[in-house]
């Protein structure tokens, strides 16, 4: 590995780099979604990223011979350790040719630092935590990722596990085609039913009130996701942030709202699949010619990403999940869409994978979270 130079990001050049790599890596991969750049810009922002708050990050890149090969980041977040009572570490952003000693390079690197951080355990891949874009695709590389999720080629699995990293979870992808698609009538009888028995009332987030209802949200999602494994809670800040981004894609009858009596006490978020619009945009850039294609595309796309569905833990068992995904399922009916995707779900979690398989949705993508203890 003495050709091998791993070099700490320490500057604008630098951090350029780190973001442009994989643009090299995947060059030849049609199923490869270039993401915005002045999106990865804002999410390493140290300053403008609300996540950097309570945490601290080390960006890496690997030159072999002065070329560009490869790049990592070294993680920590309090609010994790604090929350679990544990003292994980993560690595996220990774990339890499396929070269062992690449990889030996960078890992050796990272995990050095969250040792100097007396870290006892690392995780990942997390980009850069689990309320971002996480895990390592290990199924489905044969069609493109939906929005706000990993692609990466086979061969990164050989090199995370040569480290000596080993499974910590897999997270599942399921996809649903809803053309033509009719419900089950079992469904829709238990849904309607557990509406009337609940008194349940749903309505779509009020963009013009999107403050309250992202806190409605927010207090939601604390609850409702607080046993699970990996869980992080949304500081305001963060919740804010996230919903700055989402704001300028998200479509107010796709986030829905569910309330009994005036308490809020569960929320479904989509998104458009806007992947279908950027993976022609090669460049990644927003101008001159992105930000057209983007306004023009986001009429005709198809395919909608169910990023997250939270219900407060004391009435998780009253169908509620199921009440959501059918009232979603007939909106993007009425709108002419293909179907979508709901990612990610844990791969333990019976409560929401049983109820999205007797939809009849196929398991397409399995995303891998890796652990080593340092």
């Amino acid at each position: 590995m003495s050709n091998i130079e791993v070099r700490t990001v320490s500057s604008k050049k630098d951090l350029m780099q780190f973001i442009k790599l994989p643009w090299k890596i995947y060059q030849n991969d049609p199923h490869w979604v270039p993401p915005l750049i002045l999106d990865r810009k804002n999410l390493l922002d140290k300053k403008k990223n609300p996540f950097y708050a309570h945490a601290e990050m080390e960006m890496f890149l690997a030159y072999k011979n002065n070329e560009l090969v490869g790049r990592i980041a070294a993680i920590t977040n309090e609010n994790h350790n604090k929350f679990h009572q544990d003292n994980v570490g993560f690595f996220g952003f990774f990339e890499s040719t396929d070269d062992k000693d690449v990889s030996d390079a960078l890992f050796t690197k990272s995990e050095k630092w969250l040792r100097e951080r007396e870290k006892d355990i690392v995780w990942g891949p997390m980009n850069p935590s689990t309320n971002d874009e996480v895990g390592l695709l290990i199924k489905g590389f044969d069609s493109p990722p939906y929005v706000m999720m990993c692609h990466n080629p086979e061969y990164y699995g050989n090199l995370i596990e040569s480290q000596g990293y080993e499974k910590a979870k897999d997270l599942y992808d399921w996809q649903l085609d809803i053309r033509g698609m009719k419900i089950p009538d079992k469904i829709l009888q238990l849904a309607e039913l557990s509406s009337k028995k609940y008194d349940l009332t749903i309505r779509n987030v009020d963009i013009k009130n999107m403050t309250r209802d992202i806190q409605f949200i927010r207090e939601i999602y604390n609850d409702a996701w607080s046993r699970n494994w990996g869980f992080v809670p949304f500081t305001n800040e963060e919740i804010d942030h996230m919903a700055a981004d989402l704001k300028q894609i998200v479509i107010d009858e796709f986030v829905l709202l569910a309330f009994k009596d005036d308490r809020p006490i569960g929320f479904l978020l989509c998104i458009p699949n806007i992947n279908e619009i950027l993976i022609k945009n090669r460049s990644g850039r927003l101008f001159p010619a992105g930000i057209f294609r983007l306004l023009i595309g986001m009429k005709k796309i198809k395919t909608v990403r169910t990023i997250t569905l939270g219900i407060v833990k004391d009435l998780q068992h009253i169908g509620l999940g199921t009440i959501l995904y059918t009232e979603l399922i007939r909106r993007a009916q009425r709108r002419n869409l293909d179907g979508g995707e709901m990612s990610w779900i844990l791969e333990d979690n019976e409560a929401m994978n049983r109820p999205i398989e007797m939809l009849g949705s196929k398991l397409y993508k399995i995303y891998r979270v890796y652990q080593k203890k340092l």
